[in-house]
């Protein structure tokens, strides 16, 4: 697994003093990448531009990534894919600092490995699913439902709800 330490410490000196407009681009493709301190991240692939303007450097990001996770549903393993895309200004000057106070530093090189860990986080889902008809899992035995079909015998229906129960049997019968 490759250390996000030098891979996105990009050396952007040279940029600073080209005219504005001029812009260039990093390509990245690495297997597997760790972005301190805990996030891996699999398939690590796109490319950042980095565009010389009056105020600064624009850092045009765009990276996809896959995370080995766990469904939500039915407690299977899967690779989630991920992908983002953000753009952010790395000031010259305080005066020309954004909402995100981001500076060019003194020696020219810019460390992405925690903008880009902070955008992989915010993309990764709150409940990640396997797959959109995913069943889940047996509420009765905890068999999952995408490989097994459990034949459990109906519920007991609580006797004070028994009349609610015939009523929806009676108008849920297809005509």
């Amino acid at each position: 697994m490759t250390d996000s330490l030098n891979l996105l410490r990009l050396n952007v000196g040279f940029i600073i003093h080209q005219t504005v407009g001029y812009s260039r681009d990093f390509p990245f493709d690495v297997p597997a990448i760790r972005l301190q301190p805990d996030l891996d991240l699999l398939d690590f692939n796109g490319r950042v531009r980095v565009t010389r303007t009056a105020q600064g450097l624009l850092v045009q990001t765009t990276m996809k990534a896959s995370i080995p996770t766990e469904c939500v549903r039915c407690l299977s393993g899967f690779i989630q894919p991920l992908e983002i895309d953000f753009t952010e200004l790395y000031a010259f000057s305080l005066n020309s600092v954004t909402d995100s106070g981001l500076l060019v530093p003194e020696n020219g090189k810019l460390d992405l490995s925690p903008l880009i860990r902070e955008e992989m986080l915010l993309a990764v889902p709150i409940k990640p699913i396997c797959r959109p008809d995913c069943k889940g899992l047996c509420p009765v035995c905890g068999e999952n439902l995408n490989e097994t079909r459990c034949n459990h015998g109906h519920e007991k229906v609580d006797p004070r709800l028994g009349d609610l129960k015939s009523l929806l049997d009676k108008y849920n019968t297809p005509l």
